[in-house]
C-alpha cells in the first residue's frame, strides 16, 4: 500500500519539497535498496532470535520511519526515513512468510495460505492509492505516510497473542563481512546507473560503479567459501529455482517501473487527477489481487509449470500494450495493460513464495523466504532505478532541455505549447523504451521457463 501510493503521491512530493531528479528516484527506491540488503541477513537472525521478535521490532521502526516522512521537510529527511522504513520492512517479509510455513506444514494448506499472504500485497495495491488519493485531495502530501500507522498499532495488539515464536534450534553465525559487503555493493553500483541517467557519465561515476561490481564479485566469492553462507548460491544450481527466483525479480522489475512511470504518465501527461488515476488503476490491481488468491487453484488445474510460463508471457503481453499508450486518450490501452500484467504478477507473486518456502526444511525457512522476498525487493528497486533511469535518459537527450523531469519541465511558467507537446512526448517515449525492455524480459524468461522447467507427473 505504501509503494502504490508513493508512485501516485510523488507529482504532489514534486511540487512540494522540489527534489532533483537523482532525489526522486532515491525517494522512491531507497526503501527497496535498504529491504533487499538486509532481508536474507534478517532472515538469519530470525532464524537465530526468534521470528516473532523480528515482526514486532520491525512493525515499531517501519511505523517510526512514516511518521518521519508524513513530517519530512525536505527531500533529504524523506530520503533518511524511507531508509529507515526499509530497515523495518527487512525484518517483516521474511519472518512472515517462514512463520506461515512453520504453521502449515500440509503442502496444499501451505500453497493457500502463501497465496493469500501474497493476495495482501495486492489488495494493499489496489486499496492504497484510492485511500491516497481521497487523502490528497484534502490533506498534504505527507498524510499518505500516516496511513501507515493504524496498520502498525492492530499490528502490534493483536501479532502476541495470535502468533508464536519461532526460531531455528541450532543456527549458525551470521557472517557480518557478507552483510556489509551485499549492502555496499549493490547501493554503490546502482548509484552509479542512477547517476549515469540522471546527470551523464563521468569518472566518479564509473569509478563508483567499478568498485560496487567489484565488491558484490567479492561477495559472491566468499558465500561459496563459508560453511554457512548468508545467500546460499548453490541453490541456483537447480534450474527450477533459478528459473523461479528470476521470476520474482522480474515481476517487480517490470510491477514497479510500469507502476511508477504510469502514474506520473495518468497525472502528468493526460492530466487526470490523483483519485481518477488511483480509480484507473483499480482495474488492473483488482485482476492481480484475484490471481494470487486463485493461484492455488490454477495450480491444481493446468499444474505449476504451466502456471509459471503462463505468469511470464501474461507479463510480457500485458506491457506490450502499453506501448500504444500516447499523449492523448492512451487510457483503454492503459487498463487492458494492468489487467492483463495483473495475471501475470498475481501467478508469480505466489508461485515463488511457494517454491522458496516448500523448498527447504521448516527450520531454515526464514533463510529461503528471505531469497524470494530479496529477488521481489532487489526487483522492486532495480525496476525503479534501472527502468526508471532508462526514462530519465530518454527525456533528457529528446525533451526541450528546460528541467530534468517532465513535472519540472510543465512547472516552468510561461512555456510555450510546443514546448509542453514536446515534454509529455519525450516522457512518452521514455516510458515507451523502459516499459518496452519490461515486456522483452518477461517474454524472454518465459521462453526460459519452457525450456528448463521439467513437466512434472500428470502434467
Amino acid at each position: 500500500m505504501d509503494g502504490s501510493v508513493l508512485y501516485l503521491a510523488m507529482p504532489s512530493i514534486t511540487s512540494a519539497i522540489t527534489p532533483s531528479t537523482g532525489q526522486a528516484l532515491w525517494i522512491l527506491d531507497i526503501y527497496g535498496f535498504a529491504v533487499s540488503s538486509l532481508l536474507i541477513a534478517f532472515g538469519n537472525l530470525g532464524d537465530r532470535y526468534g521470528r516473532l521478535k523480528f515482526l514486532l521490532s520491525g512493525a515499531v521502526v517501519f511505523g517510526l520511519g512514516s511518521v518521519g516522512a508524513a513530517l519530512s521537510p525536505d527531500p533529504v529527511v524523506l530520503i533518511a526515513c524511507r531508509a529507515l522504513m526499509g530497515l523495518g520492512g527487512a525484518t517483516l517479509l521474511p519472518s512472515g512468510l517462514a512463520i506461515i510455513g512453520n504453521i502449515f506444514h500440509n503442502p496444499r494448506q501451505r500453497a493457500q495460505a502463501i497465496g493469500i499472504f501474497a493476495a495482501t500485497f495486492a489488495a494493499g495495491f489496489a486499496a492504497g492509492p484510492i485511500i491516497g488519493g481521497l487523502l490528497l485531495n484534502r490533506f498534504w502530501w505527507g498524510s499518505v505516510f500516516l496511513i501507515n500507522i493504524p496498520v502498525v498499532v492492530l499490528f502490534l495488539a493483536f501479532a502476541p497473542s495470535l502468533l508464536k515464536e519461532v526460531r531455528e534450534p541450532s543456527p549458525g553465525r551470521v557472517d557480518a563481512l557478507s552483510v556489509v559487503l551485499s549492502s555496499v555493493g549493490i547501493l554503490l553500483t546502482v548509484y552509479s546507473v542512477k547517476s549515469a541517467a540522471a546527470q551523464g557519465f563521468s569518472v566518479t561515476q564509473a569509478v563508483t560503479g567499478i568498485l560496487g561490481l567489484a565488491i558484490l564479485a567479492v561477495f559472491v566469492r566468499r558465500q561459496f567459501t563459508l560453511e554457512r553462507p548468508l545467500l546460499d548460491l548453490r541453490l541456483f544450481s537447480d534450474r527450477v529455482f533459478t528459473v523461479a527466483i528470476l521470476t520474482g525479480l522480474l515481476s517487480l522489475v517490470a510491477w514497479a517501473a510500469a507502476g511508477y512511470l504510469s502514474g506520473v504518465y495518468l497525472q502528468s501527461v493526460l492530466g487526470h487527477s490523483v483519485l481518477s488515476a488511483a480509480l484507473l488503476a483499480l482495474p488492473g490491481a483488482t485482476v492481480l489481487t484475484a490471481a494470487c488468491i486463485g493461484t492455488s487453484a490454477i495450480v491444481d488445474r493446468i499444474g505449476k509449470r504451466a502456471a509459471l510460463i503462463t505468469s511470464h508471457f501474461a507479463m510480457g503481453i500485458g506491457l506490450l500494450f502499453m506501448l500504444l499508450t500516447g499523449f492523448i486518450g492512451g487510457v483503454p490501452a492503459f487498463v487492458i495493460s494492468t489487467m492483463i500484467a495483473g495475471v501475470g504478477y498475481g501467478l508469480s507473486f505466489s508461485l515463488v513464495a511457494e517454491t522458496a518456502v516448500a523448498a527447504v526444511p521448516a527450520e531454515r525457512a526464514g533463510s529461503a523466504a528471505s531469497i524470494a522476498e530479496t529477488s521481489n525487493e532487489l526487483g522492486n528497486a532495480l525496476g525503479i532505478s534501472l527502468l526508471g533511469s532508462l526514462a530519465a535518459l530518454c527525456f533528457r537527450l529528446l525533451g526541450p532541455d528546460v528541467a530534468d523531469t517532465l513535472d519540472e519541465t510543465l512547472g516552468t511558467p510561461g512555456l510555450a505549447a510546443d514546448t509542453i507537446s514536446e515534454a509529455k512526448d519525450a516522457f512518452v517515449s521514455g516510458m515507451h523504451a523502459a516499459i518496452g525492455v519490461a515486456s522483452l524480459l518477461s517474454l524472454a524468461l518465459g521462453v526460459l521457463a519452457l525450456r528448463w522447467v521439467p513437466r512434472s507427473e500428470g502434467e
